[in-house]
């Protein structure tokens, strides 16, 4: 066991249910309030990952998010599963941000705390854009390490070894902490909260922090100081397959070969 306990920071997102995901035209952002919502699969495994190290090394885990008032459903699933505290970015002024705005907001608050380790899912479901971490880690300072599928800490809990996911297999990196890590879905299944685990959830400290209490640059919160705009959204064209072949699977395959070679497909 390290010979410090760890403090881990895991930053979370409560998304829409997939089914029920909707735009505001006026602003080609999305519906949050009213919307029925989850917690990002991607945050959950970096939960789980984060109760695991301080199980195994000690330390506190606290997860931090930026949402409406409905987003405290998602700490409170969070502290179930066994985090120790919540922090809240709430706010109008935050609403609307994108992801360098967001990863701003994040990192005026983190900047505050104490954290050896920051634990991010790699991408969120609503938008799958992988970019909050890496910018979170360069306006913080520290280095990054992404699609981490296994990590250890070192005995002096001065430097972590983690297995990141890469294109033809696996790559081993080194790094001092503080460190920020993304995480894959491999990495662990996330655990099932107790009924003990919801009940001590309600005991536990959740801190809700407006735009005054935050302080920061308010020109760079939400809409106002995002650099990124979204110019439209629709639904992709549903395209009708121009045909379908039946039949015996020998016959099926020909017909498809003399297809593709009058298509000059092939």
């Amino acid at each position: 066991m390290p010979s410090k306990s760890l403090k881990i920071i895991v930053c979370i997102k409560q998304v829409p249910a997939v089914p029920d995901m909707k735009i505001d035209p006026a602003t080609n952002t999305l519906v949050r309030e009213g919307v029925p919502c989850i917690l990002n699969p991607w945050d959950k495994i970096g939960v789980e990952e984060g109760i695991r190290l301080r199980e195994k090394y000690g330390g506190e885990v606290t997860v931090i998010t930026m949402g409406p008032p409905q987003v405290k459903q998602a700490i409170l699933e969070c502290l179930a599963m066994g985090a120790d505290r919540g922090v809240i970015l709430s706010d109008r002024a935050f609403a609307g941000a994108d992801t360098i705005t967001t990863a701003y907001t994040l990192s005026v608050q983190i900047k505050k705390m104490r954290y050896d380790i920051i634990i991010c899912g790699r991408w969120s479901m609503d938008a799958e854009t992988g970019h909050v971490g890496p910018h979170l880690a360069e306006l913080l300072g520290i280095p990054q390490i992404c699609y981490v599928k296994k990590v250890d800490v070192d005995i002096d809990g001065t430097r972590v070894t983690a297995h990141r996911e890469v294109e033809k297999g696996v790559e081993i990196i080194e790094a001092p902490l503080p460190v920020l890590l993304t995480v894959m879905k491999d990495l662990n299944e996330p655990r099932i909260p107790t009924l003990k685990g919801i009940i001590d959830s309600r005991r536990k400290e959740i801190r809700v922090i407006n735009s005054s209490e935050l302080g920061g640059d308010m020109n760079k919160y939400g809409l106002k100081g995002s650099p990124t705009c979204v110019k439209k959204v629709f639904p992709p064209t549903l395209r009708k397959p121009k045909m379908i072949l039946q039949g015996d699977p020998k016959e099926v395959v020909e017909s498809l070969v003399q297809i593709l070679l009058r298509e000059r497909i092939i």
